[in-house]
């Protein structure tokens, strides 16, 4: 080492040559890629040759020393590359322009909602009270009488009026299904909204 810092050229092809294994092991180990690890094993003897005059032997052995180094520029290596991955996915994120479709699906939801809304405000309390039990709570019609004390077929009209209004408010757009609770088996079905038995 005291002649390669001397810039003695045969005494760093030795230094080399008896530490260029252990080197080349160890930054592949952190680097898990051959071509990689080459690389970066080339640009440790580089630093061994510029800064061998920095040595001091009363510090520690010679190898040591060089996977010292060699270790630093392997984690430097995976540091810089998550470094990039992650500039190039927040550059990605901010250059990301959704499809026209999803543009145009996000804001049609968003005026139907804004629609259904407003067409509510139309409906007296009683009947938006009933519909919002049995489309949005989850009720049946007879659970949302009896949330509300009132008879089942009290509850049955408002909410067919109800439909009704919304209908002439929002055009003939269908609103969805109410949701239903899971019947025990064995129990008849729900007549639908405003049918006949």
């Amino acid at each position: 080492m005291a002649r390669t810092a001397r810039g003695d050229e045969r005494a760093f092809e030795a230094l080399y040559g008896t530490t260029a294994a252990p080197v080349l092991a160890l930054v592949l180990r952190v680097l898990r890629d051959r071509a990689q690890a080459e690389e970066v094993a080339q640009e440790v003897f580089w630093q061994v040759w510029r800064e061998a005059p920095r040595y001091r032997p009363e510090r520690g052995e010679v190898l040591p020393w060089v996977l010292t180094l060699a270790h630093r520029r392997a984690v430097d290596r995976v540091r810089s590359a998550r470094a990039a991955a992650d500039r190039d996915r927040t550059a990605a994120l901010r250059d990301y322009t959704p499809d026209f479709d999803q543009v145009a699906d996000r804001v049609e939801d968003a005026l139907d909602r804004d629609r259904v809304r407003r067409a509510l405000t139309v409906l007296s309390d009683a009947q938006r009270e009933c519909l919002l039990l049995v489309y949005f709570g989850g009720c049946t019609q007879a659970q949302a009488a009896a949330r509300i004390g009132a008879p089942l077929g009290t509850v049955k009209t408002r909410i067919r009026d109800a439909l009704r209004q919304l209908r002439g408010h929002l055009g003939d757009a269908p609103l969805p299904p109410p949701r239903r609770s899971p019947r025990p088996s064995g129990a008849p079905a729900r007549p639908a909204v405003g049918s006949r038995p």
